[in-house]
């Protein structure tokens, strides 16, 4: 006996059924602040700098994208960031209260300020 070669319209009739393309997602609405303007969730939620931090960002609660930006800024004016490596901050004695140390990566900083953050 001899095999029959399968039909092609039957051999598709033997796989099971494709699934089927999922539809594509619809972009999610962006949230819109509040009536007041401002937003209040993750990271531009207020928070209190402890004494040490304000004198740097200030003492009122303020985002913590806000207080990021203002360290920097003091970082920048001051000239803490080391010469060779733009990556480490060289703390000077406001800097050392808060980070510990005398110098810091960049990418340590924000764990040293989330510990002065309430």
């Amino acid at each position: 006996m001899v095999a029959k070669k399968a039909d092609p319209a039957t051999k598709d009739e033997a796989k099971p059924a494709a699934k089927k393309a999922a539809a594509p997602k619809k972009a999610a609405a962006p949230k819109t602040a509040p009536e007041g303007g401002k937003r209040t969730d993750g990271i531009h939620k207020p928070v209190q700098p402890s004494a040490e931090l304000g004198e740097i960002v200030g003492n009122d609660p303020i985002a913590r994208g806000e207080v990021v930006s203002k360290m920097w800024e003091y970082i920048k004016k001051n000239d803490l960031q080391d010469p060779k490596d733009k990556r480490q901050i060289n703390a000077d004695a406001k800097l050392e209260k808060i980070f510990g140390k005398k110098s810091v990566s960049m990418f340590e900083m924000n764990k040293h300020l989330s510990a002065h953050l309430k």
